[in-house]
């Protein structure tokens, strides 16, 4: 599973491989200007009302299959979130109830996020990223398995934990397979920096699981180095390296071709300490 949220400007071979089968087509004729799915996600969420930045993400509105399309255009109104960073959102009142609720940044085409969605229902899933066939086709994963957990948020997964979500309001926190910008000059633009755990630590409850995975092992490194150095963060492994892959996280198309080939898969589970008392 690879995360849409930071995608590199040449895609990676290995994620090119996993994606699916070209499908019907959704292509349409429609006016200048006509949105692309007038009850779907927007293009651009939160427009020009933030500033701007260095971002990890790179969008992505390829080519989106009949079944995806009719997904989007059905399910977003009810299963959908455009992160436009105009407002607090209620997380209770957008899953239904008051479960524990656990942010996933770039989820790919959804398969993973949809099983560990059906394996713990009494945990609800905010799946953010912004690839729209993805979007469409984790709906459509949602719909036929009855998966009443999800709810998928389109737009920049920093203005959602900054400008939409309450303090303690996350009880975990999945980065799996964020591109790793391996470029050295790209480095700035990996997600997993001091800065965003700092924002990300103000929105985790304590005792939550900030849970990360990559098969790029300099991209590892870095990550088990800012997070072991965070004073919000602590390691769950006693002996302070990397995690096994715990069995809640599935095995992907994505990660088996990688491991085929020889590539070393780290996960990283820490967990938000508690609150310095003032």
């Amino acid at each position: 599973m690879s995360d849409s949220v930071n995608i590199p400007e040449a895609t990676r071979p290995a994620e090119a491989a996993q994606r699916p089968a070209p499908g019907p087509s959704a292509r349409t004729s429609r006016s200048k200007g006509e949105p692309r799915f007038p009850d779907g996600p927007q293009p651009d969420p939160a427009g020009s009302h933030f500033e701007r930045r260095i971002r990890s993400f790179q969008p992505r509105r390829s080519r989106v299959t009949t079944g995806q399309a009719d997904a989007l255009s059905r399910l977003w109104p009810q299963w959908g979130l455009d992160i436009d960073g105009q407002r607090v959102i209620d997380l209770a009142e957008l899953f239904g109830n008051a479960n524990p609720v656990v942010l996933e940044i770039g989820f790919g085409m959804g398969e993973a996020t949809a099983q560990m969605a059906a394996a713990a229902p009494d945990t609800n899933i905010l799946a953010v990223d912004v690839h729209t066939p993805g979007q469409g086709n984790l709906l459509n994963l949602a719909e036929q398995g009855g998966l009443t957990n999800v709810r998928v948020g389109n737009g920049d997964a920093i203005i959602l934990l900054r400008e939409m979500l309450t303090p303690d309001s996350l009880n975990g926190l999945r980065v799996y397979f964020p591109d790793p910008w391996p470029k050295k000059r790209h480095h700035k633009r990996r997600l997993i920096q001091p800065e965003f755990l700092t924002l990300a630590a103000t929105r985790l409850a304590p005792g939550a699981i900030v849970h990360c995975a990559t098969d790029w092992e300099p991209y590892a490194e870095q990550m088990l180095e800012v997070l072991d150095a965070h004073p919000g963060f602590e390691n769950t492994r006693t002996d302070g390296g990397y995690a096994p892959r715990p069995a809640f996280r599935p095995l992907t198309r994505f990660e088996g071709q990688g491991l085929d080939k020889g590539h070393v898969v780290n996960d990283l589970l820490f967990r938000r300490v508690p609150h310095e008392n003032p």
